[in-house]
Formats: structure tokens, C-alpha cells, sequence
């Protein structure tokens, strides 16, 4: 399994200007100018070394049939996010698509690609290098929590500039790694021997999923972090194969994972857009850069929004509304190629927040209730994921809002122009709700049906793509509701249904 680590960059900021910039093409179907081929190789060092073991035939008439867009998309071109996950001859090792296969086919036979056998399974992890050695941390003990919130807080993804860095909150991983199912082995570790020091750590919950109507039992793998000191110990496929071995014990065989670089081989990929709510502060910040010819006073009239929602019916979700809301959400994401096979007990624990003292809210949701007939019919919800700011005088961190899951009665209508309309309703009420929770800036994907609104209410493109992979599962590529010049297209619609942390 993988590196699902958020998007391999801490928050991007908006792609030329503020975002207004619809998404720059990356390319036009161009063939690659030959003298570009090394310098862009450089920058994918897992196609590179894929493209090596190939016969320089088959390699060349594989690079032949790539857009740049294919190759740039995503890439951090600094390099500094990649560590060692794109080493290929770990990769070679898994059960993942490679880039020369069948799947870039949209006949791609569905499957598992590898067949495990429980007796198989390693009993004992394999060995760390002198001086460390592995351990299973207990997030029921506030010791322990506090060990991986400092070791993601100091060396967990942040950006190119190292301007901003995700700051998990403990509310935060107490949410994202105790939903119902959770085990504690899936928690891992690795400390130095002498100091005891957390200086690693990996971890995965269990959930269902389904793949095109295939419903599998699979691990979400996240907070794959390494101590900036220990980058070069090659300690990424070690943990990887560790949290693999973890899993398999307990008969779960597939993972679902995401990265903000190329691995072997995407199942989908997505674009962040970015909507500001406090244009000021991320100006400030130098998260939004001020757009040749405009003024601040325009950007930030630009971005206001009404003070008050305007859905009827609209209020915060109770633990009354479970069912309702489940029901509901399950209907909607059934209509994408991949989502998220939620139980009542998951819907309780992602989407109801409930106050407890020591405790920060994390997640937000909110639902539709019709006045007449008290049915749920929409709901919406977004949760919260804070970045440091390194290096600022006056602002030390950055309040992301992250759109999470939604559903529309709209949708079963058959009519895509109603659905639209009432997403635009809903999501500008999602803006609204967020800004009055003092969030900074609200930040969406291309997948569901976002981009059904994404522009229309102002959101700017991002600068990097959210690539999605599945361990040890093949299926034809999923749609991520954009084109290959990496802009936004309402025809990708319904494909790509899973929000990952």
C-alpha cells in the first residue's frame, strides 16, 4: 500500500492571480519536444525508471502516445515531495497497475490483481535498520496522540515554498483514525531505539467501497510521514510493506490511497480548486497573489458573500437525521463509478459532530428539511483542515474548509440543468455557513459533480492535480471531471465518488 498523504503538497495556492485563471491548459495533445523528454523524466522518477526496464521500442512508442499534460500533471517540479515512493524497483514488487499495461483501456478486466493466501501472510515485520525499531501507537492515550500530532505538524507535507504546512489537529486524527472498525495495529509507528522519538508513521481505517458496482472491503491509507532528518534511510517501502502486512493478517487485501504525484498507475485523477472567503488574509499570506490590473478593494468585493443562506429548510444535521441523510447518500452515490459504502455508524461518526470538552470540530454538516413534509432532501457538509503558516509575522495559520460528502433528491430528476441549479443554491450556502465558522478559504475537488458549480461561484483553479490509486485492484481509468488539458468538464462527471483526507 501507499503514501495516501493528502495531496503530496500542503494547500496550493490558486493557479495565476487569485484563481480566476478557469485552469491553464498544461498541453493540446502536443508531442513531447524530444529535448524536453530528460529534464521531464527527471521530474517522474517512477515512469522514468518504468520506461528503462522497457525495450527502448516499446518505451519510446509508449512516450509517443503521452501528452505533456500526462507526464507535468500533479509532478512537484522542485522534486522535494517525492522522497523514495516513486522508486520503481519497489514497485515492481506490488500488485499495482504499471504504465505500460491494460489499464488505460476502458476494457480493463476488473479485479484483484493479485490472489493472497492467508498461510503466505508474514507473521513478523521485517527488520528496521540499527537503531530503530517499530511500534504501534495507542491513540486512546493523549501521550501517544500528541507524538504523531508533532511528528505531521514538523515533517508532513508542505509546499514547494515552504510557505504553508497541513496542521493536523488532535481532533483531527482522532476523527480520520478511529471511524468504526478501527484497529489499533493499523496505527504504525517507528521509533528511535535510544530516545524512544516517533520519527515515522503510517496508518489505515477500514471501509468499504464500491467500483463500479463491485462493492470490496479495503484500507484507507494516510499519514505516511517520515522525519525530514531520515528522508534518505529509505524508510517509505518499508512502511508501506508493513502496514501491507498488517492488513493482509486481518484478510482485508485492497487499499485505496491518494498522492500529489505520478505513481504507478492513477485510477483517476482530480483538480483542487480553491474558493476565498477571507481574501485579505490569504493575500497576506501570499496564498493569493493580487491579479495585474485589479485592486485589493475589487478582490475582496469580488469574493463577498450574502450574510444570510437562502435554502428553505436548511440547518445543521442532528444524530436525528442518521437515517435520512444515509439513505439519501447512498441513493446519490451509487450514480459514480467509485464511491464510498457508507454504514449508519460510518454517516454517524464522518458527519455528526457532537461537543466534547477538550475537543475541536472538525466536521460541519448540514441538511435540507422540506417544511411540509419533514423529508431530508439535500444535505451537504465540510470539514476542517488547518495549514501553518512558516514564517509569517502576523498570521500563523490558514482555516481550509474541505468539501466533504453531499446528495441532492434533485439528482433523480433526470434533468441535469435542476441538479445544477440546486447545487449552485446549496454550495453558495456551504460558503456562506463556512465563512460565518471563520474559515479562510473553502477548497473542492473535481470529482462528484463539482464541477457542475466550481466556477460559477468562483472558485480558482489550483496549481496540482489529486491522483487516486487502488492497491491490488485493476478497473478501466475513472473519470475526475477534467479534460486532458487539466481544465474542468461537466461530460467527467460521475465518476470519481470518494472524498479522501
Amino acid at each position: 500500500m501507499s503514501d495516501s498523504g493528502k495531496k503530496d503538497k500542503a494547500p496550493e495556492r490558486p493557479e495565476g492571480g487569485d484563481g480566476a485563471n478557469k485552469g491553464k491548459a498544461k498541453s493540446d495533445k502536443k508531442k513531447i519536444p524530444s529535448n524536453m523528454i530528460e529534464p521531464i523524466l527527471e521530474m517522474n522518477p517512477a515512469l522514468k525508471a518504468e520506461l528503462a526496464s522497457m525495450p527502448q521500442e516499446d518505451a519510446a512508442k509508449m512516450l509517443s502516445n503521452m501528452d505533456v499534460s500526462e507526464l507535468l500533471t500533479g509532478l512537484s517540479l522542485t522534486g522535494k515531495n517525492q522522497k523514495d515512493m516513486a522508486s520503481h524497483k519497489f514497485w515492481q514488487t506490488q500488485p499495482v497497475p504499471h504504465f505500460n499495461d491494460n489499464t488505460s483501456k476502458r476494457t480493463a478486466t476488473q479485479g484483484p490483481i493479485k490472489i493472497i493466501k492467508p498461510e503466505d501472510v508474514q507473521q513478523q515485520p521485517d527488520p528496521l535498520i540499527e537503531g530503530f525499531e517499530w511500534c504501534t501507537l495507542d491513540l486512546t492515550d493523549e501521550t501517544e496522540l500528541r507524538e504523531l500530532y508533532e511528528l505531521l505538524n514538523n515533517h508532513y507535507v508542505e509546499d514547494d515554498n515552504a510557505m504553508f504546512r497541513f496542521a493536523y489537529s488532535q481532533s483531527f486524527l482522532h476523527w480520520a483514525l478511529m471511524s468504526p472498525g478501527w484497529r489499533k495495529d493499523w496505527h504504525v509507528g517507528v521509533r528511535a531505539t535510544k530516545s524512544r522519538k516517533l520519527v515515522a508513521s503510517i496508518c489505515g481505517v477500514p471501509t468499504d467501497i464500491r467500483v463500479r458496482g463491485e462493492r470490496i472491503r479495503v484500507t484507507e491509507i494516510n499519514f505516511l510521514c517520515i522525519h525530514k532528518k531520515l528522508r534518505s534511510k529509505r524508510l517509505t517501502p518499508v512502511l508501506i510493506k508493513e502496514i501491507t502486512r498488517r492488513c493482509y493478517q486481518h484478510g482485508i487485501y485492497q487499499a485505496i490511497y491518494t498522492a500529489g504525484i505520478i505513481l504507478p498507475t492513477p485510477v483517476s485523477s482530480c483538480r483542487y480548486y480553491h474558493r476565498a472567503l477571507n481574501w485579505m488574509k490569504l493575500y497576506d499570506v501570499g496564498f493569493s497573489p493580487l491579479p495585474h490590473g485589479s485592486t485589493k478593494a475589487r478582490q475582496v468585493a469580488k469574493n463577498q458573500l450574502p450574510n444570510s443562506t437562502a435554502t428553505p429548510g436548511l440547518r445543521p444535521m442532528e444524530s436525528k437525521d442518521i437515517d435520512a441523510v444515509h439513505d439519501l447518500l447512498e441513493r446519490f452515490s451509487l450514480r459514480y463509478d467509485m464511491n464510498q459504502a457508507f454504514t449508519r455508524e460510518e454517516i454517524d461518526h464522518w458527519l455528526v459532530y457532537k461537543e466534547e470538552k477538550g475537543k475541536d470540530q472538525v466536521v460541519w454538516a448540514y441538511v435540507v428539511e422540506d417544511p411540509q413534509t419533514h423529508k431530508i432532501t439535500d444535505f451537504f457538509s465540510f470539514y476542517n483542515l488547518e495549514s501553518t503558516v512558516l514564517g509569517h509575522a502576523q498570521h500563523s495559520l490558514v482555516r481550509a474548509a474541505y468539501l466533504y460528502y453531499y446528495a441532492s433528491e434533485t439528482a433523480f430528476t433526470d434533468n441535469t440543468k435542476g441538479l445544477q441549479d440546486r447545487l449552485l443554491l446549496l454550495m453558495n450556502d456551504a460558503l456562506i455557513c463556512a465563512k460565518k465558522a471563520n474559515f479562510d478559504v473553502f477548497n473542492a475537488l473535481t470529482s462528484h459533480d463539482n464541477p457542475l458549480f466550481l466556477e460559477q461561484l468562483k472558485f480558482g483553479a489550483g496549481d496540482g492535480q489529486l491522483h487516486f490509486y487502488l492497491y491490488n485492484y485493476r478497473t478501466a481509468p475513472v473519470p475526475g471531471g477534467i479534460n486532458d488539458k487539466n481544465q474542468i468538464d461537466t461530460k467527467q462527471t460521475r465518476g470519481m465518488g470518494i472524498v479522501m483526507l
